[in-house]
């Protein structure tokens, strides 16, 4: 606003300031004062140019504050359009309209707050779908347990059944079905939270890998899926060891639903120069490159993927946590669909050896 008052009251002057002086000296030269002494006409051309300036600074001056006046309006005008727009968005997606869409404007800072709040529209409404699809799935994941167990009680008390080994047997995995997701939910929710309750203790990721893979070795021959183990070389870490092998059993659980029979899936553990990692590697069905880091999301699940079984989607989320919760990280890889998939579990090596590993690295 400040230069274009200024360009305007400079351009007034500069245009109308010789006009008033020669208006002025010419009334000057009619009155005579053409003919009196050097000093008398000396004097009245500068009083004459002291009111040709004067008067042409204050018509400047007041022709740019209206311009000043008028452009500012304008550009506020412009300006509050799409602020408004952006605050009527913000109304509706604090009321639960997630699917608003502001219009993006010319202006850069403008049109980057507009993508910001379209952005933020566009996470919630995917944030509130995998909510209302956990719903869903957690209401599948009780039904289908209570309604067997409903059945089996039901049986008992008629005398359709009786309490054999092999019925209370049937009531048992029901029973843990519901305490282990109600586990994983509760160690979801600590997770975020970051309470997570982590005891950790000297001990050897390779022997955790192998520790883990022996307690899902019959579900694998069961699948016919062949499992392999390469963790013959000590990892040393600091870490809760339950909490690993719980990390580590949840990828293992995935990459065997996400591998037909025939298949393979390898465990692998190593040191490197500042972290131990177990990589889970499978020939299943692979990941999308848009989905590496989206499976790691609450409740999400990657589209279109044949699995013999699905859970509710948290798994990876308290994977990763548990592993974040360690100073380390999980994270995925893949060719792509139908090529298989890597989930790789990183660990910082415990301080006083990191050292020793890396020379023998280097040798």
């Amino acid at each position: 606003m400040a230069s274009v008052g200024a360009v305007v009251a400079y351009l007034t002057v500069w245009l109308l300031a010789p006009a008033l002086f020669d208006r002025q000296v010419g009334m000057m030269n009619n009155g005579g004062m053409g003919s009196g002494s050097g000093g008398g006409a000396q004097a009245g051309l500068r009083d004459a140019f002291r009111f040709a300036l004067t008067t042409a600074l204050a018509v400047g001056l007041t022709a740019s504050v209206v311009a000043a006046v008028v452009v500012a309006w304008f550009v506020t005008r412009r300006l509050m359009r799409p602020l408004h727009a952006v605050r009527a968005a913000t109304r509706r997606i604090a009321a639960g309209d997630y699917r608003v869409s502001v219009p993006v404007p010319r202006e850069p800072e403008l049109a980057a707050l507009a993508t910001d709040v379209n952005t933020l529209g566009s996470a919630l409404a995917d944030t509130e779908a995998r909510r209302t699809r956990l719903l869903g799935d957690v209401a599948h994941e009780l039904r289908t347990p209570l309604t067997a167990l409903d059945g089996y009680v039901e049986g008992l008390i008629d005398g359709v059944f009786a309490p054999t080994p092999d019925i209370l047997g049937s009531l048992s995995d029901e029973l843990r079905r519901l305490h282990r997701l109600a586990e994983d939910l509760s160690s979801l929710s600590r997770a975020q939270e970051q309470g997570l309750d982590l005891h950790p203790v000297d001990a050897d990721l390779a022997d955790l890998a192998r520790r883990a893979a022996a307690r899902l070795a019959p579900q694998f021959r069961d699948a016919q899926v062949t499992l392999t183990v390469q963790a013959d070389q000590m990892v040393p870490v600091t870490a809760d060891p339950d909490r690993i092998i719980q990390v580590l059993t949840n990828l293992l659980g995935n990459a065997l639903l996400a591998t037909a029979a025939g298949g393979a899936v390898t465990i692998a553990a190593r040191a490197g120069a500042r972290s131990g990692e177990v990589s889970v590697t499978d020939t299943g069905v692979g990941l999308a490159e848009a989905d590496l880091e989206r499976v790691f999301e609450r409740f999400y699940r990657a589209p279109g993927q044949p699995r013999r079984s699905a859970g509710s989607g948290i798994g990876l989320t308290i994977a990763r946590d548990i592993a974040r919760g360690h100073g380390g990280n999980v994270t995925a890889s893949s060719p792509g669909p139908g090529q298989g998939a890597r989930f790789t579990v990183t660990i910082p090596l415990r301080a006083h050896r990191r050292s020793e590993i890396a020379e023998h690295l280097q040798s």
